[in-house]
């Protein structure tokens, strides 16, 4: 990187950006005058200076968030007089913010990517390789950026309601991010390849791009088998060979609409807009930053102190406290990015020092996002009670019971993975010491607690929440534990931006494709499919179970459920199948799609917030997986879990 990287950021994995891991390309000049005179140095200096404005930009943009939403619950639940303009200016720095994270996770090669197979070639071709990564990031860049001008063009015409100004400038965030990230990816080809490297990886982009284009009469022909080539195929092939996800999501997306349908391309840039722009996912660098500040504060290692305490000294303890701790925080924020984000800085550290493996740490966090979809208040049932009609109370009742289950058929894998740990060198502690770590905890534990009941007794909501945390931890840091570096705050607020940012676009790229796929008439399709099956209830289910776990792994889990839940609850009503119940199966199916690499958008944001290599959780992840599918075929089997407490 041309600018050092602050010690206070949590260490990142070797994974590498849309340009990878390759070393900078060194300076062979001698003195002042020849580094001045060498490219490499100059293009450094330049991306240095870029790099530390958009890194400034972004830090103060999560700040502007923080106080914005905060002055929100301020206004409302102290003064009684609310901000009507609040969640409007928030939504509009938001979008600002995910852009700009995303330029910033490019420059630091933070965006999320499958290396496994391009770390076993060799160095020559894995380089190769990694320039060819950055040109399909840039030939993606250079595709949308005139849709995404022509998409901020048109929304000068549009009036925000509170705030009474031009959309533009909301829209704008699209084009500029473009530009940014596609100026930081030529600056880092100049930087970090030479010109044969990066001459081969132009032509082999180059020359698969205009393969694609002049098959187009073919494409024509294929009709629906064009959902194979483009988000299968392609989409599966950029993954695989260490394309950023985003940007191989976005590749697949805008190959299907620009070769095999008329679709304007500005849509492509609205339907990202609107990925990127639900102002629940604003809770997710919020959460980011509130998990980075109990690091900061002490308050993770007071809290890990104490449940270590009382499980360190069983056989994979810690794990069993992940577990329990994604149930207790999931649905406070409505993303589960956001819930991981909140629990995976306070265990993580502690578990790493304890010799536990990284890949082995991701895997069990993403696994436990998928087991906790159900418990409420989770976004994607109020989303089902929205479109269908079910009662949301009785979807919340309904969902505790099959997260347990699921939680349990984890626990039995941790089990097994942990049974010959050697703890011979950990000694239980005594019970006095336990209460002593109790109440230097007691902070820090309430914390879960504080949050979800400010959004329980509605002092603020789902989105807002996550400042009352910001400020509780600013306040436990200061007054309580006596620790707040302010020297790390910058670092901090660039890393939010940084992670959030390549979350985001993610999502962003990803509800394109679901809009590719309800336009292909697919879903349509789908449900006439599924009408006709024999069998009955028990087939319905079984077919509902791997089409949803096939759509969790290509759709966010409220794009699903807005395309297909008023097409199947219906023919659910109508086999017999309650509603809950059929909530529940569909709700886990997509949380254990969502959360499958290789396609699972879940577990690349699981990765991101660990800053664990995506392919070093692969392996670890497959007896999760099949434990979370257990219990899910459980709960489709076994109707009284999901109703027997209505």
């Amino acid at each position: 990187m041309s600018a050092p990287r602050p010690a206070a950021r949590p260490p990142e994995p070797p994974t590498g950006g849309a340009s990878g891991n390759a070393p900078p390309v060194s300076s062979h000049g001698h003195g002042d005058a020849a580094n001045e005179a060498n490219p490499a140095s100059f293009t450094s200096r330049t991306e240095h200076v870029l790099g530390v404005l958009v890194d400034g930009l972004a830090a103060a943009l999560v700040l502007a968030d923080v106080a914005v939403l905060l002055a929100g619950v301020v206004a409302r639940f102290v003064l009684h007089q609310p901000l009507i303009w609040s969640d409007e200016l928030a939504s509009m720095l938001f979008i600002w913010l995910a852009m700009l994270g995303a330029v910033v996770a490019l420059r630091r090669g933070e965006h999320m990517r499958m290396t496994a197979m391009v770390s076993k070639l060799p160095p020559q071709r894995r380089r190769l390789a990694e320039a060819i990564a950055l040109y399909a990031a840039l030939a993606f860049l250079a595709m949308v950026a005139w849709p995404a001008w022509e998409y901020a063009s048109e929304e000068r015409f549009i009036t925000t309601p509170a705030l009474d100004i031009s959309n533009a400038w909301r829209a704008a965030a699209l084009p500029v991010g473009v530009v940014l990230m596609g100026m930081f990816a030529v600056l880092r080809l100049f930087r970090d390849f030479d010109w044969k490297t990066s001459t081969k990886a132009f032509a082999v982009v180059v020359t698969l791009i205009l393969a694609f284009t002049l098959g187009r009469a073919v494409f024509e022909d294929l009709g629906r088998l064009n959902l194979l080539v483009f988000f299968v195929g392609v989409v599966l092939a950029c993954v695989l060979c260490g394309i950023p996800i985003a940007f191989a999501f976005g590749l697949g997306t805008f190959g299907y609409l620009a070769l095999t349908t008329d679709t304007a391309l500005p849509v492509i840039i609205g339907r990202m807009d609107e990925g990127m722009s639900h102002l629940i996912l604003l809770a997710v660098p919020l959460f980011v930053f509130l998990g980075l500040l109990i690091e900061m504060t002490g308050m993770a290692k007071a809290m890990v102190a104490f449940l270590a305490s009382l499980l360190g000294h069983v056989k994979g303890g810690l794990s069993y406290v992940l577990v329990g701790a994604m149930y207790l925080v999931s649905g406070i924020s409505g993303s589960k990015a956001a819930d991981m984000a909140a629990i995976a800085p306070a265990l993580f550290p502690e578990m790493k020092k304890r010799g536990a493996d990284e890949g082995e740490l991701v895997a069990l966090l993403a696994a436990t996002g998928a087991q906790t979809e159900t418990v409420p208040p989770s976004l994607v049932l109020i989303t089902i009670g929205s479109v269908t009609g079910v009662s949301i109370a009785a979807l919340f009742t309904g969902g505790l019971l099959p997260a347990v289950i699921l939680g349990l058929m984890l626990c039995v894998v941790v089990f097994m993975r942990n049974r010959h740990e050697d703890l011979s060198q950990v000694a239980r502690p005594p019970w006095k010491q336990v209460m002593r770590l109790a109440l230097v905890a007691l902070p820090a534990l309430a914390l879960p607690f504080v949050i979800r009941a400010a959004v329980v007794e509605g002092v603020a909501t789902a989105t807002e929440v996550s400042t009352i945390g910001i400020v509780y931890a600013v306040v436990a840091g200061l007054v309580v534990y006596r620790q707040f570096d302010w020297r790390r705050l910058g670092p901090m607020l660039v890393a939010t931006a940084s992670l959030s940012g390549a979350i985001l676009l993610i999502i962003g790229t990803a509800t394109a494709m679901a809009w590719g796929l309800t336009q292909s008439g697919f879903s349509r399709w789908l449900a006439e499919a599924m009408a006709s099956l024999p069998g009955g209830a028990p087939m319905f289910l079984a077919v509902s179970l791997v089409t949803f776990v096939v759509l969790g792994s290509v759709l966010e889990g409220i794009p699903a459920i807005v395309l297909f839940g008023p097409l199947l609850f219906p023919i659910a009503r109508q086999l017999g199948i309650h509603e809950v119940h059929y909530a529940m199966v569909v709700v886990l199916s997509m949380g254990l799609g969502l959360f499958a690499p290789p396609l699972g958008v879940g577990y690349y944001a699981a990765c991101a917030i660990g800053r664990v290599r995506p392919d070093a959780g692969i392996r670890p992840i497959v007896g999760y997986m099949l434990a979370l599918l257990v219990g899910t075929i459980a709960v489709a089997a076994i109707p009284w879990l999901s109703i027997g407490f209505l």
